[in-house]
């Protein structure tokens, strides 16, 4: 259960703070949502509180999981999908909106090694720039971070 000023992460839209819990009529039922405000969006959001945990809605990760994240960024000996790239942006978008920051690192990371062998395609590259803007986000707020240098900080883990 959130409440009113908690900072929540939505799938594949990033880091929000719950900016109210309203009741709403609806097909004749009450039923209760939050109103999630995306951060550096002009993006407002209704989650059923009663379903917000099935859609992905979630906490900022924990600062001692962080490590995890930069552990799974770091790792080199990964086998890169050799399908069509269609292919795979269908995968990876799968992990991005399952809202986990370990799979959004995996997509990432997967990414970067790509970019490395071949030129990524225009939805891969845009890809790539989503996943690494939610993880900036996301672990810039749960460290007290400046943005920027948590996005150094990632790319430092790609030598880039």
């Amino acid at each position: 259960m959130f409440k009113v000023g908690d900072k929540a992460v939505y799938p594949a839209h990033g880091v929000g703070i719950i900016e109210a819990i309203k009741s709403k009529v609806i097909s004749g039922t009450e039923r209760n949502f939050y109103i999630l405000r995306i951060v550096d969006k002009e993006m407002t959001i209704m989650i059923p509180t009663d379903s917000a945990k099935s859609v992905g809605l979630r906490g900022i990760i924990d600062k001692k999981e962080i490590p995890k994240v930069f552990r799974i960024l770091s790792e080199k000996n990964v086998e890169i999908d050799c399908q069509t790239w269609n292919r795979r942006y269908r995968e990876y978008m799968e992990k991005i909106k399952s809202g986990s920051v370990f799979e959004v690192a995996e997509v990432l990371r997967d990414l970067f090694l790509l970019k490395c062998d071949k030129d990524l395609s225009f939805g891969e590259r845009r890809m790539l720039d989503l996943a690494q803007n939610l993880l900036v986000k996301e672990l810039s707020i749960a460290k007290n971070m400046a943005e920027e240098k948590m996005r150094l900080r990632l790319l430092s883990v790609f030598n880039v």
